[in-house]
């Protein structure tokens, strides 16, 4: 007997399943799970239809203390899915269409069934740190638009008696002001910038990211040499002769942005150029009545000119930092990613940087272990796949990063990757305590070199130069508020699992809970070897959700 032709097919799967519209789904069903209090939980109901059927609703229903929100897994372009020479963790390589943004679902459009393709429905569960431990039934309902059921799926979530405590790693994404304002079509620092850039800072913080990339002056990231972004620059500057006079009021206002949002720490941008510290950043300036651009490419970093002015913005911005009371939680950079061959214009840079900055935290992503051995940089970020030198050679609070050249073995979050191998950074980051984590992409909106603003939602990978994944984690939404990815999504749960270790080891200790994640592996789990299925790694989070529970103190 033939289906009926309105027939709608579900199915639960977890958040580590990435579901594409021209393939059959392998994934089999999974409909239970456990999370601590505190914490986010999401999984997905994954749905097609034998014909096109638009206006389908989807509601919840549950008794569960939360808040449950239900999101549309969008569709987006790649036509740069890997770099060349990628290993075999991947789920494909072709261009084409990706599972990556989240939509909120019109109350009145619903979803549609595209006949003979999967797509999927996300479900994200929050409960607050006083639910009640128990287990809850969460049904996921689809009807047709006269209100006719067409299908629900039904998953039991675990709440167990414990919180998730509070993060202890430093996370920035770079946050890129000139972009919200060239998408969105707004004056920089207008009150429709400041509104926006707030949404998208509190949206930030809700994903672990509590420190934010404060632009004293427009960043030199990412930047064609001799070209310019636009300007975005929180100090305002005079130029009276040789002296400099400096007003911190919308630095004041970033500050106050980023504290109510949630932010913790706020590094300041880079004030040398990218890949060399050759030159010194875009700074505008007021001199004799006329605002110009006073330093740039054309400045040489280790000339007078330049020297002179840091000699005179560091004093006055430490004072005011102190003045904020936030000169502990402030980090600064000098270049992004300096080669070995930039070493002699990097020393000086850091050698002027240090005789103002004293004891402030100097922060710099690089790969190279020469700068930290030579004093040049004591807060090195070294890639993930070169960290387990820094650790072998005993680094202090060490950071890690990824970026677009690091697809060989260890873990990064590109669109034609499995979730598993975003997720399992929570682990690592765990075991090798690491103690910040570094992105350069949080909402790049530009092509490579930022030669012209893009539109994200129709190109992925910044104008074919880095696989579709890197540049950005949040979309621009149309109501002025971010459309968040799964791959967002997906680091947040690793950020959790971290956590979820961190409370482990309060009521176990630290070594059996190293052992723990070792147990059973061929090899034990470093950046470069760790189990590639998610199975593993939903069933390691479950077993150590099992051991909270077993060694919390028993109530009196």
């Amino acid at each position: 007997m033939p289906e009926p032709m309105d027939r709608l097919e579900t199915r639960c799967l977890t958040s580590l399943e990435k579901v594409f519209p021209d393939e059959e789904l392998q994934a089999g069903s999974v409909t239970r799970g456990s999370m601590l209090r505190g914490e986010v939980y999401a999984f997905q109901v994954a749905y097609r239809t034998q014909q096109l059927k638009k206006n389908i609703s989807v509601s919840v229903d549950s008794a569960l203390p939360g808040r449950i929100t239900l999101r549309s897994v969008g569709l987006a372009p790649s036509e740069l899915p890997c770099q060349r020479g990628h290993d075999e963790n991947v789920l494909r390589t072709t261009p084409g269409l990706y599972p990556d943004p989240l939509f909120p679902i019109d109350a009145q459009e619903g979803v549609t069934g595209t006949h003979y393709q999967w797509r999927s429905v996300w479900v994200t569960v929050e409960v607050d740190d006083d639910a009640e431990a128990g287990l809850y039934p969460i049904t996921v309902r689809f009807a047709d638009k006269m209100g006719e059921p067409l299908a629900e799926e039904c998953f039991e979530l675990q709440v167990m008696d414990a919180a998730l405590p509070d993060q202890t790693l430093i996370h920035t994404e770079w946050f890129h002001c000139d972009c919200l304002a060239h998408y969105y079509g707004v004056e920089v620092f207008s009150e429709a910038h400041w509104q926006l850039m707030e949404r998208y800072v509190e949206t930030a913080v809700r994903h672990g990211i509590n420190m934010i990339l404060t632009p004293l002056f427009t960043p030199p990231l990412d930047t064609q040499e001799g070209g310019e972004r636009l300007t975005v620059q929180l100090v305002d500057v005079k130029k009276e002769g040789a002296a400099y006079r400096f007003d911190f009021t919308r630095l004041g206002r970033w500050i106050d942005m980023g504290q109510r949002a949630g932010i913790r720490y706020f590094e300041f941008s880079h004030l040398f150029t990218q890949w060399g510290a050759k030159h010194a950043p875009k700074i505008m300036a007021e001199e004799e009545g006329e605002y110009r651009r006073i330093f740039g490419w054309d400045t040489d970093a280790t000339g007078e000119a330049y020297k002179s002015f840091l000699g005179q913005f560091l004093p006055a911005l430490v004072a005011y930092l102190r003045e904020q009371k936030v000169e502990k939680r402030s980090y600064f950079h000098i270049s992004d990613e300096p080669f070995l061959e930039h070493m002699p214009w990097y020393r000086s840079a850091s050698e002027l940087m240090q005789a103002h900055l004293g004891d402030f935290p100097i922060i710099d992503a690089l790969t190279n272990y020469e700068y930290y051995e030579q004093g040049l940089v004591k807060r090195p970020i070294p890639t993930n796949d070169h960290v387990e030198l820094f650790l072998e050679r005993g680094v202090p609070e060490l950071w890690t990063y990824y970026a677009c050249v690091q697809y060989r073995k260890v873990s990064n979050r590109f669109f034609h990757m499995p979730s598993a191998r975003n997720r399992i950074i929570g682990i690592q980051l765990y075991k090798f305590q690491i103690a910040g984590f570094l992105h350069w992409g949080y909402n790049f909106w530009n092509s490579q070199y930022s030669l012209k603003p893009i539109d994200p939602y129709r190109v992925t990978d910044a104008g074919r130069s880095f696989p579709s994944g890197d540049a950005f984690l949040v979309y621009p939404g149309e109501d002025g508020f971010p459309v968040e990815s799964i791959r967002m999504e997906v680091f947040f749960e690793a950020l959790q699992d971290m956590r979820a270790l961190q409370l482990l080891e309060s009521l176990i200790g630290r070594e059996q809970v190293v052992a723990m994640i070792d147990e059973g592996l061929p090899e034990a789990l470093t950046f470069s070897q760790y189990p590639k299925d998610a199975q593993w790694l939903l069933e390691f989070r479950e077993s150590v959700n099992t051991a909270i529970q077993s060694h919390l103190p028993r109530q009196a």
